[in-house]
């Protein structure tokens, strides 16, 4: 049996929740495809992309305005515990954005319980505003989820999210993120007819 990369490093609550998950995974039409790098229809990109809107601070700067928490995870690529709330169980409707920079992220039509312990998403906002990169640290073969216009580090992204929408779980930690509750129509929102971002 496969040790799945959240259930590593969470004492017995990690180890519960793996065998939780294992009884009844979820089912995927998404793969992860080792040679071209890509998740699903996802391209990992390893770079960080360029941006106009691009921000660039100091290691001083990012800890003057993030708690060591949400520096040891944005800045450091740490990861908050399993069921520690957060936006665990958030069902106000609204927009993640990043803790970092504002930008947003996920919207709540997107939110999922993935019984994993973080906030699940099935896709961002805006693909662009995301980028991907292999993580092989702790010996695994993970896809890094990144803030584009900050660096941030916000989780991975796996393949095992809901069959009916796009197969992807994006696995985010709260801590990276900060929760715009909708006043009406966001500001993230399609022009009708557009396609999804991924």
């Amino acid at each position: 049996m496969q040790i799945l990369p959240w259930a590593l490093g969470f004492g017995a609550t990690g180890v519960l929740a793996f065998f939780a998950f294992q009884s009844n995974p979820p089912k995927s039409n998404a793969t992860i495809e080792p040679g071209s790098r890509k998740i699903g229809n996802l391209v990992v990109e390893e770079v960080s992309p360029k941006r106009d809107d691009k921000v660039v601070k100091t290691e001083a700067e990012w800890k003057m305005i993030l708690t060591e928490e949400e520096y040891r995870i944005l800045r450091r690529s740490g990861t908050e515990p399993a069921f520690c709330e957060g936006y665990l169980t958030n069902k106000e409707k609204g927009v993640y954005h990043c803790k970092g920079c504002d930008l947003p992220l996920f919207r709540t039509d997107s939110k999922f319980d993935s019984g994993t312990g973080w906030p699940s998403f099935f896709q961002p906002v805006k693909r662009e505003n995301v980028w991907l990169k292999s993580d092989f640290s702790y010996g695994m073969d993970r896809i890094e989820v990144l803030c584009s216009r900050c660096d941030g580090h916000l989780g991975h992204v796996f393949p095992d999210g809901p069959r009916d929408q796009t197969g992807l779980r994006f696995c985010i930690n709260s801590a990276s993120l900060k929760f715009h509750k909708s006043e009406g129509k966001d500001e993230t929102e399609g022009k009708k007819g557009e396609k999804p971002p991924i």
